[in-house]
């Protein structure tokens, strides 16, 4: 083959290749408007890194391959890139207001789209119900203290799916108005959960406590009030916005804490539980005798399904019964997922999984 040849090769191939482009990026947009409905994201670490594998495979010049490898990678992000400007009309839902650390994240898992604030969480459960949002972002669970109760109840009550559950590092900070010292502070104010998660701090430094909605709120209130006297515990992100100095960072009681997210969509992501790293949402009732809750686990576990988390929850409206919380890991819609399920409804009033996500997602940020 001479020079002319070649070029006529290569002109053809990329005539070729624009075909398959424009292919290429359409079914990217129908990707995008799947995650959009589903409250997914773009990225997708673990897929990216299969397709990566697998197709490297179908070049056996060792020479070609890393120039092939690095061809599949631009290729990835261009069409990442095009469904992050797809994407842009996402709304997700949050409970609380400006900085607070549910909107962080809802802008952190969603960075394309609008957060869009709620005084509450079934408030902003409510908005992707009646089709407001696309998504809600919830906390599920701080690692400090605990469960958010009102979350998994409304997961338990909804008809929301769970597509994702994200887990983020949370940095709370002693927040005062300008000039003052955290000597100053006799006062502290801010969410339950922030309080729990810095109760060492509270507690070594004396200060009296003041529940607020959210941290954010508690900011704001700090500001309103003007008193060297009353601080906030809050993210550096609320004292930006608020005008608020940093007293003391990092005032959380464990150096790992950590609140896990939900991400909440009206239609089911059918594709979660087709990677090796998946984990499911499971929430059941138990029969009212001897034994009820130890007849289910023993069903969970004859199956070789691993628990990572079981919880009990009082039930609304019904004094002394429990529903139950659990996150098994592996795909309730294999064989071997659905055969668990049918023998759970056996020995359980009520069988319901809430969602599926994977395991490989979760985001850990020092940053936020």
């Amino acid at each position: 083959m001479d020079l002319e040849e070649a070029r006529e090769v290569i002109e053809k191939t990329d005539e070729e290749m624009a075909e398959l482009f424009v292919r290429r990026m359409e079914a990217a947009r129908e990707i995008a408007a799947y995650k959009m409905e589903r409250g997914l994201q773009v990225d997708d670490r673990e897929r990216e890194s299969a397709i990566v594998r697998k197709q490297s495979e179908l070049i056996k010049d060792e020479e070609l391959k890393p120039f092939y490898v690095q061809f599949l990678q631009n290729n990835i992000d261009v069409s990442k890139r095009w469904q992050h400007r797809l994407m842009d009309g996402v709304r997700a839902a949050y409970c609380g207001v400006e900085g607070a650390f549910s909107g962080i994240a809802a802008k952190r898992f969603f960075p394309d789209g609008t957060a869009v604030p709620y005084n509450s969480f079934e408030a902003a459960y409510q908005s992707v119900v009646d089709g407001t949002c696309n998504t809600a972002v919830l906390p599920i669970e701080n690692s400090s203290a605990g469960e958010i109760g009102q979350v998994i109840d409304l997961m338990f009550l909804g008809d929301l799916y769970v597509n994702g559950v994200y887990e983020l590092f949370i940095s709370q900070n002693l927040l005062g108005i300008p000039g003052a010292s955290k000597e100053d502070v006799t006062k502290v104010i801010s969410h339950p959960q922030a309080l729990a998660q810095c109760r060492n701090y509270i507690k070594d430094h004396d200060l009296e406590i003041e529940a607020a909605e959210n941290t954010a709120l508690a900011a704001k209130e700090v500001m309103d009030r003007n008193d060297v006297h009353t601080a906030a515990i809050a993210s550096q992100e609320a004292a930006d916005l608020y005008g608020l100095q940093v007293l003391d960072h990092d005032i959380n009681e464990s150096r790992m804490n950590t609140t896990r997210f939900a991400v909440f969509s009206k239609a089911e992501n059918k594709n979660a539980g087709k990677k090796k790293s998946t984990a499911f949402i499971l929430l059941f009732t138990v029969k009212d005798e001897v034994g009820g809750l130890a007849k289910a686990v023993s069903v969970i576990s004859a199956f070789d399904f691993n628990m990572r988390v079981l919880r009990s929850r009082p039930m609304k409206g019904l004094l002394w019964h429990y529903y139950f919380y659990a996150e098994l890991e592996g795909d309730d819609r294999s064989d071997r997922g659905r055969q668990m399920l049918r023998t759970l409804k056996g020995v359980c009033h009520t069988v319901k999984v809430a969602g599926r996500y994977s395991t490989a997602d979760d985001l850990k940020d020092p940053e936020l």
